[in-house]
């Protein structure tokens, strides 16, 4: 038996058949707003502006800019490795203006995750970011094992479930000794 009219299309162009039930409506924010209109490229040359803006003003008032504290972990995180991650006091002092760390955002959603204990599931190296339809190089990037993002409130219903991205600087490496070193006795 052959199939008739199969016809195989790339997930954008077919998306419309895909989403089931009826779209909902939610209002849309100004900031969602100035992205449409002003698009990715000049949203990124905005915000750098603005940041420069905030520094300045910060010196004008005889202050120094936030210096952000830096967790650097001394050897790369790896797949399997676990991690703590780091408090919300100590994350949030690490965002500038924007709620971002080296361009990565810190998401409402990821608050719950605080002072827990996770385990790596790989690094990102290259995503592809789909506001520019561009593949994108990063470091210092991790997807922890099991958090997925279950849509972000104020965009609306959204059912990809995507990882979030965790900066190396919001988790801190978990040493565990060999079973061995705890001083227990084999047999014992």
């Amino acid at each position: 038996m052959q199939p008739q009219n199969i016809k195989t299309d790339c997930q954008i162009t077919t998306l419309s058949h895909i989403i089931e039930g009826p779209q909902e409506k939610h209002p849309m924010s100004l900031r969602l707003l100035i992205r449409n209109i002003l698009g990715p490229r000049r949203v990124r040359t905005l915000k750098k502006y603005a940041n420069d803006l905030f520094d300045f003003k910060v010196r004008l008032q005889g202050k120094k800019p936030t210096e952000l504290p830096l967790y650097q972990p001394e050897v790369s995180l790896k797949a399997g490795d676990l991690v703590q991650v780091r408090s919300l006091i100590e994350i949030k002092a690490t965002l500038n203006h924007w709620g971002q760390l080296k361009g990565c955002s810190f998401a409402h959603e990821m608050e719950q995750y605080c002072n827990t204990t996770q385990q790596i599931l790989k690094p990102v190296e290259r995503f592809v970011d789909e506001r520019d339809f561009r593949i994108l190089r990063t470091k210092g990037i991790y997807l922890l094992d099991g958090i997925n993002c279950p849509g972000v409130a104020s965009l609306g219903r959204c059912d990809r479930n995507c990882f979030f991205f965790w900066r190396e600087e919001w988790l801190e490496r978990i040493d565990v000794q060999p079973f061995e070193n705890l001083g227990v006795e084999n047999g014992h």
